[in-house]
């Protein structure tokens, strides 16, 4: 009785220890591409001073140029399963090639910051991380923790 579990109790036991740590590295990965790349399309936004929503600009194309560079591949998810509301005015929202961006005004309020005829605008950017598991893909098909968002520092546009 000594021997109680088998050899093929711990072998089963070191098999799912393994398939635990390798894919909690493979999710690690994953994480860090989708925070890398919302960074980055966060600098973007600022550098172009939030002119990334046509699909010909040289934001876009420097986005994307990005993207497939390091690899980050997510599947295209919509402005619902983000939670953005609100989104009637042309170019306030998009989603594209793995990430969404919605645009939200800041006007004058009375502080130095801002004058109360000039508004600015930041941008929310928002990154998913690809999880394509099945089994967790089937439970838990839209849970926002596997999404990355930041936002861009306060941009004033040019009239």
């Amino acid at each position: 009785m000594r021997d109680a579990y088998g050899g093929i109790v711990n072998l089963a036991m070191i098999v799912v220890f393994l398939l635990l740590v390798c894919g909690y590295l493979a999710f690690n990965v994953n994480y860090t591409k989708a925070f890398r790349v919302k960074n980055y399309i966060i600098t973007a936004f600022e550098q172009y001073e939030g002119n990334c929503d046509n699909d010909s600009d040289a934001c876009v194309q420097k986005i994307s140029d990005y993207i497939a560079q390091i690899g980050y591949s997510a599947p295209d998810f919509d402005l619902n399963s983000v939670g953005y509301e609100g989104c009637d005015e042309p170019g306030s929202c998009g989603c594209q090639r793995g990430y969404c961006y919605k645009k939200y005004t800041v006007s004058g309020n009375g502080d130095d910051s801002i004058s109360e005829n000039d508004t600015q605008v930041y941008y929310r950017i928002t990154t998913q991380i690809n999880v394509d598991i099945p089994i967790i893909n089937k439970i838990m098909p839209n849970l926002k923790i596997f999404q990355v968002s930041g936002n861009t520092k306060l941009i004033t546009p040019f009239n």
